[in-house]
């Protein structure tokens, strides 16, 4: 029972996989998309509720999420008219990015990954970002999106070099 987590969240990486084979916003792209929608928030309720909570499955967690957001980016950006204003944002928030991965690996020599309030909040708009393009222009939901990654970024870089990493 105390795996359960870890494999729900390994089933977010078969999942994003499964999207790789579904055509972009497409029914059965979003039925793969919901289902890895609903691993991520249920492998973290569980692995709390059990007690089962561990370094690797954190670990395991960012890696679903990175990928589930990589496969999404391949499928989705062939697809979507994106303002080159809107790409250099995302390449900078990914720079920002970087450097706080590096960062907090000089630091503590292991790669950090912070859960942080905005981290989960940006996390779960990006999420809602496929969702809303039916009703919602993509400069005005992603410019949402990119407002809520940019403070988060930002706040992570804070918290890993001033040692607030847990």
């Amino acid at each position: 029972m105390k795996r359960l987590p870890n494999i729900i969240t390994a089933s977010r990486i078969l999942l994003s996989l499964a999207l790789l084979f579904c055509p972009p916003l497409s029914v059965p792209f979003y039925a793969v998309y919901l289902a890895a929608g609903i691993s991520d928030m249920l492998d973290g309720f569980l692995a709390r509720k059990l007690d089962a909570a561990t370094p690797l499955g954190a670990k395991l967690d960012t890696v679903a999420d990175l990928s589930l957001v990589a496969v999404c980016l391949i499928r989705l950006l062939p697809v979507l008219h994106v303002p080159r204003w809107l790409m250099i944002w995302i390449a900078g928030i990914a720079l920002v990015k970087a450097v706080n991965l590096v960062s907090g690996f000089v630091k503590q020599k292991q790669f950090v990954a912070l859960h942080t309030v905005l981290n989960k909040v940006t996390g779960a708009l990006l999420f809602l970002l496929p969702l809303t393009l039916a009703w919602i222009d993509l400069k005005y939901s992603a410019a949402v999106v990119c407002a809520a990654a940019t403070a988060a970024s930002v706040q992570e870089g804070h918290f890993i070099r001033t040692g607030r990493t847990s």
